[in-house]
């Protein structure tokens, strides 16, 4: 049995209906307190730091995909389940969850435009306390394509049909702010701030999508190229990656580690400005 449909960037509207449908998977990547005190009816909550592992000094990596087999399976991923994830933090969170489950061969994952702040200031029930997970059996199944690394990357620097969007902020993009051995960019990426795909006047909704496609125009970033996605961890690239992704781009990667990785290796060249 397929899982059911709903849409890449998913609306609280088309949600709230559909609340207890069999196959469907709500999973709130709040904060834990947060989600105690309200939260989508129905949501099982699933801590951020459970889908991210670290090797000193690079944060943000994807864990062992058997540990992620154990983790979804616990909370109620099986083959047929259709996940609807937010957050509280404008999708960040939620949008690492789909990454994570795109690299794993689950696909049928959507995140909820606007998360929290959309649902709960436009009246959409909540619920208090902690909902118990049916557990499920997760099956990774390793998808290559959503995945970048420094190699990856190295072997395509200088290339046309490469193009690295660097979601972090201004001055971590020129090197004023330095969170790793070294400052600066990977040569060639432009520097759209995460925050700006953020709607501030509609719930921290994506920006529509005829504002989001000016704006990789005005960047030069083209659908016929490998667009990789990228910000100090890949907590705030991830939302990139989403946003790419729903907009049509076909190949877009998210790089585990980012300028934790990048910026920490003494082999990859950078550039400052």
């Amino acid at each position: 049995m397929p899982p059911p449909e709903f849409p890449l960037i998913t609306e609280p509207a088309e949600l709230e209906p559909r609340l207890g449908e069999p196959g469907l998977l709500v999973v709130d990547m709040c904060k834990s307190s947060t989600y105690l005190q309200y939260h989508i009816p129905g949501a099982v909550h699933l801590d951020y730091g459970d889908i991210v592992a670290s090797r000193n000094p690079v944060n943000g990596l994807l864990p062992n995909p058997t540990l992620l087999e154990r983790l979804f399976s616990r909370i109620g991923i099986g083959p047929d389940t259709r996940v609807v994830a937010y957050d509280d933090e404008g999708g960040g969170h939620a949008a690492r969850l789909i990454w994570t489950l795109d690299v794993l061969g689950h696909p049928a994952a959507s995140l909820l435009n606007g998360g929290l702040f959309a649902w709960a200031n436009e009246g959409h029930p909540l619920e208090t306390g902690q909902v118990t997970p049916r557990a499920a059996q997760f099956h990774a199944q390793f998808d290559p394509e959503p995945l970048a690394d420094a190699e990856f990357i190295l072997q395509r620097l200088n290339q046309p049909e490469l193009a690295l969007v660097d979601a972090r902020s201004p001055a971590e993009y020129s090197g004023e702010r330095r969170y790793s051995a070294r400052g600066g960019h990977i040569p060639g990426a432009v520097n759209w701030d995460w925050v700006n795909l953020m709607d501030q006047h509609r719930n921290l909704r994506l920006r529509p999508a005829a504002e989001l496609r000016q704006a990789l125009a005005g960047f030069g970033v083209r659908p016929e190229q490998t667009v990789v996605a990228y910000c100090q961890t890949h907590h705030r690239s991830s939302l990139m990656y989403l946003a790419l992704r729903s907009l049509g781009y076909p190949r877009v990667k998210g790089y585990p580690g980012s300028w934790s990785d990048w910026g920490n290796r003494s082999d990859t060249p950078i550039a400052a400005e």
